[in-house]
């Protein structure tokens, strides 16, 4: 597998060896200790998927607050997608800060998002099918989320934020700002 180091420190893009040839291919996802040696020193506990059936559908941004937070393994298993990690550990000199990167189920790339970042996405084909590790269980009484259109933020999504496809919950979400604050 290759790394690539993203512009904020913390989240990391990694790609597969794929090894094909006329019959199919072949390729290791994801292997512990080269993860726990490499990347972060984590144990993943719950596997998560999710399907976006238009392209133009945003999920996030999402985080899990203390005593609960998520890092996540994220790749595309069917369609793409634009992946996003925006930091918000306390402190940080990149806190409000972003990285994206395409993920495709053709590439099989993979991002991983360490604790202390929002998570998002938006699906760039109808279809798209994300599956992601996490190493804290989901938890409703911790989930939270501040607004993929945030201006503070200024992600460039590939689609315009009244354009795109977002659950109310999401729609709803308080700004960066209110994070600092609270």
């Amino acid at each position: 597998m290759r790394i690539t180091h993203l512009p904020i420190d913390g989240p990391v893009l990694i790609r597969p060896k794929i090894l094909a040839d006329a019959r199919g291919y072949f390729m290791e996802t994801f292997k512990d200790g080269w993860f726990r040696d490499t990347i972060a020193d984590v144990a993943f506990v719950q596997d998560n998927q999710a399907l976006s059936v238009q392209a133009g559908t945003i999920r996030g941004l999402h985080y899990q607050a203390d005593p609960m937070p998520q890092g996540k393994l994220i790749r595309c298993v069917s369609g793409a997608i634009f992946d996003v990690a925006v930091d918000i550990r306390p402190g940080s000199v990149t806190f409000g800060q972003w990285v994206g990167a395409n993920l495709t189920a053709d590439g099989a790339e993979q991002m991983w998002v360490p604790e202390g970042f929002l998570h998002g996405y938006c699906a760039l084909t109808d279809g798209a099918v994300v599956f992601y590790k996490v190493t804290a269980p989901y938890s409703a009484s911790h989930d939270r989320g501040i607004a993929f259109d945030d201006p503070d933020i200024a992600i460039d999504w590939p689609v315009s934020p009244g354009e795109a496809i977002v659950s109310e919950k999401d729609r709803a979400q308080p700004s960066l700002a209110s994070l600092v604050r609270s």
